[in-house]
């Protein structure tokens, strides 16, 4: 097996759009999908993948994940959501994302909230994330390489071992996807329940 630092370098999981690659001024949607394609063409699974494309911003605005555009052209703060969606959407389905970013976008629009703090500390944790995950998986890679020892004399150790970790790092990607669906779905009840607080007041 290739070793799995090499394959984790070849990830290029520290890529990301940071705050000061963002342009000060709005930016028409093929600008948007250039900026995106630029900062995460090397993370792409090969080169028929697409980072970003024309549907899948279209889907989000139908869907409603960012407050509405002006003017055809995306703004600073419709960047870093579409960030924040970029890496949610991996995991979670369109509903899903809209009940984690419904209460941003409707600070953005209502309080003039300051996305641009919350998506500094989005940054900041991607940045450690990798880092654990760097040293989970090398961890993992110890675990399996113990418990495949028992087929020490089968003549396909190394495709076993591949098996193992690849049906490992599944199960951990799943267990983590579960809490994060768990969460989403309390997020929703906390909201009906401040619903239904505000209707009593009326």
């Amino acid at each position: 097996m290739e070793p799995i630092q090499k394959m984790m370098d070849e990830l290029n999981l520290e890529n990301n759009i940071k705050m000061e690659d963002i342009p000060n001024i709005d930016l028409y949607m093929d600008q948007v999908i250039q900026l995106f394609e630029t900062h995460f063409n090397d993370s792409k699974r090969n080169q028929e993948e697409k980072v970003m494309t024309k549907t899948m911003i279209n889907n989000y605005a139908k869907g409603k994940l960012f407050f509405p555009i002006q003017n055809k052209k995306y703004s600073k703060e419709h960047i870093m959501l579409i960030s924040m969606i970029y890496q949610l959407k991996g995991s979670l389905s369109i509903n899903d994302i809209k009940s984690v970013l419904d209460q941003v976008n409707q600070k953005v629009v209502e309080e003039e909230f300051n996305i641009g703090d919350l998506y500094h500390c989005f940054l900041s944790l991607t940045r450690q994330n990798v880092q654990k995950f760097q040293g989970d998986i090398l961890e993992s890679e110890e675990l399996v390489k113990q418990e495949v020892n028992m087929f020490a004399d089968d003549k396909d150790t190394n495709y076993l071992e591949q098996v193992l970790m690849i049906t490992s790092l599944v199960h951990m990607s799943n267990l983590y996807r579960k809490l994060a669906e768990k969460m989403v779905d309390q997020l929703s009840v906390e909201k009906q329940e401040a619903g239904k607080k505000d209707k009593n007041k009326t």
